[in-house]
């Protein structure tokens, strides 16, 4: 019987795929810090209350020159068509879908009120029951 002496062994190293998997990871963490969720740049009325909630349909309401301006997402919308807008965003919606509404602190109520009876009215005129909540946004104190 013949003793090899140099016997092959197979291994692999890990050590390089490590690294290169917390590379990746540093960089999707510091990338994703820097998407910020405001599209619009609004000075958000200030709350200590930490909770959150499920984020459906976005609408923001900036105020500038004692006028309001309604967007979605970044698109304009005008305040005689915000029902029909916010019709056609909750359209194929779960039936409970959130509304948040991130409107400017210096925003008079009236304003924000038209916009939760706009809610209101379309939870009324739908026959399938849908009851969309609306909730308002507001930064940690």
């Amino acid at each position: 019987m013949i003793n090899l002496q140099n016997k092959i062994k197979v291994e692999t190293s890990s050590s390089s795929m490590s690294d290169l998997v917390f590379l990746l990871l540093i960089f999707f963490m510091i990338t994703s810090t820097l998407i910020s969720p405001n599209a619009i740049p609004l000075n958000l009325p200030e709350s200590s209350s930490d909770t959150r909630v499920k984020q459906d349909l976005t609408l923001y309401i900036t105020y500038e020159n004692e006028v309001a301006a309604y967007y979605m997402g970044k698109d304009p919308i005008a305040r005689e068509a915000l029902q029909a807008e916010l019709l056609k965003a909750l359209e194929g919606s779960a039936p409970d879908a959130a509304v948040v509404v991130r409107a400017d602190k210096s925003l008079p109520v009236e304003e924000v009120v038209y916009t939760l009876d706009a809610v209101e009215q379309i939870n009324r005129a739908d026959n399938e029951n849908h009851k969309h909540k609306v909730t308002l946004a507001t930064k940690q104190s």
